[in-house]
């Protein structure tokens, strides 16, 4: 499996001066499948002002798969299962962009929130759940949580939750929201489950309330 073992990425400055000691907030934005980080670009300027994005390419070429030209984080096995050793190369591959944060943001980071649009929303589930402590927070745009990774009292300790979700989605079924989002509330995370009337893609009221929501940090 080819894969390229260090993330290019895009780094979105805040749209506020960060004055000296502040908090550093930030946000690692994923895509989704068989796309790019340039495709994230239409979500520029539309989180709170304070925080600093990193928007990360996916490691994997997407056309070995079938996804097209862009590329992706895992190879999907079907309904909300991804080929383990796919994605645990993208995470290993996000551990090492994680470790370069200060040196990119300019700082020691206060508040880590991953996650992002489809397999990008998924990545960040299995981020923060497979790696305790590391992330604050998981921005989920219409991904699943993976089958293999675990949700229990003890990964879920600390961590909050969005997950937005269109109930007409065809990609990723909204039967998988509900699965996923019973799983996390099971082990008592603390979760922010929103429904819009959409297909597969991210609504303006949707951005409206994950800002929100990231604005509660």
């Amino acid at each position: 499996m080819e894969t390229n073992r260090e993330l290019t990425f895009d780094y979105w400055k805040p749209g506020l001066a960060t004055p000296a000691n502040a908090p550093l907030r930030v946000l690692i934005l994923m895509h989704g499948r068989g796309a790019s980080r340039q495709d994230m670009a239409g979500l520029r300027g539309r989180f709170p002002r304070a925080w600093h994005v990193v928007v990360p390419e996916a490691p994997h070429p997407g056309a070995m798969w079938g996804y097209g030209p862009g590329s992706a984080w895992y190879r999907f096995l079907g309904d909300d299962r991804p080929d383990p050793e796919s994605m645990d190369a993208s995470l290993s591959a996000l551990d090492a962009l994680v470790a370069k944060l200060p040196s990119i943001v300019g700082g020691d980071v206060s508040t880590l929130v991953v996650g992002g649009f489809s397999q990008g929303g998924t990545m960040g589930h299995a981020y923060a759940l497979t790696r305790p402590g590391r992330a604050h927070g998981v921005l989920n745009f219409s991904g699943f949580l993976p089958a293999t990774v675990s949700a229990s009292a003890e990964t879920v300790a600390n961590l909050r939750f969005f997950w937005g979700h269109g109930v007409q989605d065809p990609a990723i079924p909204f039967s998988l929201a509900e699965k996923g989002r019973a799983a996390l509330r099971a082990a008592n995370a603390d979760l922010d489950a929103r429904d819009y009337s959409i297909g597969h893609w991210i609504d303006p009221q949707e951005l409206q309330d994950a800002s929100s929501w990231l604005n509660a940090f």
